[in-house]
């Protein structure tokens, strides 16, 4: 047998649809302390002739063939994985769907309140521009009021005085 290389620890996976022994050693003559399954994940210790030494999540170590190893998660893993994702997804994606059509709902309600704030705007501003043009008459027609009415007290005060007796002494 080979010689072991050591390597630097990194993630590796079972390949797909495998049932691995752990084994005390690099060699089918050595004890198996454990097995591994598609979708498990072990460190990578050191890399020999055939054989790989990795190292479980719970600290044991151990050898499996080196040929059943890959850097990336089996498909299995990946099609679970992106399942949940997905499921994840749909949910969120609803919920937005929610938000959506209650935003929408908002949007028309308020819509309609300020068409109707701005029906009732130009209805004031129509108003207030009628009062403003037609503000002064009142005070037209007290004014021609007091006019008539002082014309018409002089025009009888002259009159009365006309008719009276003038007294004509004068000092």
């Amino acid at each position: 047998m080979g010689v072991a290389v050591p390597a630097a620890a990194k993630e590796v996976w079972v390949k797909d649809e495998v049932r691995l022994n752990l084994r005390t050693g690099p060699g089918n003559q050595f004890r198996i302390i454990g097995s591994l399954v598609t979708g498990d994940s072990v460190q990578l210790v050191t890399r020999g002739e055939g054989w790989t030494r990795v190292r479980l999540g719970d600290g044991r170590d151990g050898w499996v063939p080196a040929g059943f190893l890959m850097d990336g998660a089996p498909a299995a893993t990946r099609v679970t994985a992106m399942e949940h994702e997905t499921r994840e997804l749909r949910g969120t994606v609803a919920t937005l769907r929610e938000e959506v059509e209650t935003l929408r709902s908002e949007s028309d309600r308020l819509g309609t309140s300020e068409a109707a704030e701005r029906s009732r705007s130009q209805e004031l501003e129509a108003e207030n521009l009628k009062l403003k043009a037609g503000a002064r008459w009142p005070e037209w027609i007290t004014g021609a009021g007091i006019l008539v009415s002082g014309m018409l007290v002089g025009s009888i005060v002259q009159t009365w005085a006309s008719r009276r007796p003038r007294s004509r002494i004068r000092l």
